[in-house]
């Protein structure tokens, strides 16, 4: 089955995406019409275009590559695309009517894939494929940066949920697949920025979380355990006797996970004494207090 869109690139039939997308660049610099001053470069350059435009859209190069040149009448693509120029009939239209109403390469023939300037205002670098991702922000709550989840997103009439993965750092991104925007057949990502709010009970060190907790001055002072609710769960710490002001408290595995370790931080805990009101004492506790607590 004769397959001629593949001889108009100069590629094989069994040419890589990359291969074809090389060869056409290739060919786009020496056909474009602001370059080749030839009269017959025009007609070249829009043939070259246009098999690039099949070759290049993975449904429309399977509909080719089943069908071949019998979508032509039994013609070679240049045969075919000459044809059609002498009658006068637009190219586009024809595609557009063989592959679907997403085919052919533009309503603007072949200066829509490249701009109204031709090629890219770096110079003749070939083509560059328009760039449809979108870019957007939002903000989630501390504890979600933590322990991931779903986030809802509403843009452009459009409502999905995306994933937040667990340990998400403020200002990491990330991409929606499939969300940005449309051109024919083709649609880019939303690349999304995520900002995290800051947390009245917790601070991040990379991997490791830290929080401060409360202790009664009696256990402070004589020991005993404190029950605290953390943001993985709830546990129950020894608290040792004299333990001092700010005095820090290491709970393995209770941290934020990083995902290129595959492992969780630690959880740091710094107490803080709570002092007892003197009003809400014993009366002879006060007085005792009073003469034997040491001033130093």
């Amino acid at each position: 089955m004769a397959k001629s869109l593949y001889e108009t690139l100069e590629v094989s039939e069994h040419a890589t995406k990359d291969e074809i997308k090389k060869a056409y660049r290739k060919l786009a610099r020496k056909y474009h019409p602001d370059v080749n001053k030839d009269p017959k470069a025009e007609d070249k350059f829009k043939e070259i275009n246009a098999a690039y435009e099949v070759l290049s859209d993975p449904e429309k190069k399977q509909q080719y590559d089943q069908f071949g040149d019998s979508m032509f009448g039994g013609q070679n693509f240049h045969d075919f695309a000459r044809g059609q120029a002498g009658s006068g009939i637009d190219l586009d239209e024809i595609l557009r009517q063989m592959f679907g109403q997403q085919g052919g390469f533009g309503g603007g023939g072949f200066s829509s894939a490249f701009g109204q300037g031709g090629f890219s205002n770096s110079g003749f670098g070939g083509y560059e494929e328009p760039n449809l991702d979108l870019n957007a922000q939002i903000t989630i709550a501390f504890d979600v940066s933590i322990l991931g989840g779903k986030q809802h997103i509403s843009l452009n009439n459009e409502s999905f949920d995306i994933k937040i993965p667990e340990g998400i750092k403020d200002g990491q991104k990330i991409r929606a697949k499939g969300k940005g925007k449309s051109m024919g057949s083709k649609r880019g990502d939303l690349i999304i920025k995520v900002n995290v709010s800051t947390s009245p009970e917790y601070q991040r060190d990379e991997d490791t979380l830290i929080k401060t907790f409360n202790i009664p001055l009696k256990t402070a002072m004589f020991g005993g355990k404190v029950e605290i609710k953390t943001i993985h769960k709830t546990i129950t710490l020894k608290v040792p006797e004299n333990t001092k002001e700010n005095q820090k408290f290491r709970v393995k595995e209770l941290g934020v996970y990083n995902r290129k370790t595959g492992k969780r931080g630690d959880l740091h805990l710094k107490a803080n004494i709570k002092l007892p009101k003197i009003e809400e004492l014993n009366e002879d506790l006060v007085k005792m207090l009073k003469e034997k607590l040491p001033r130093e």
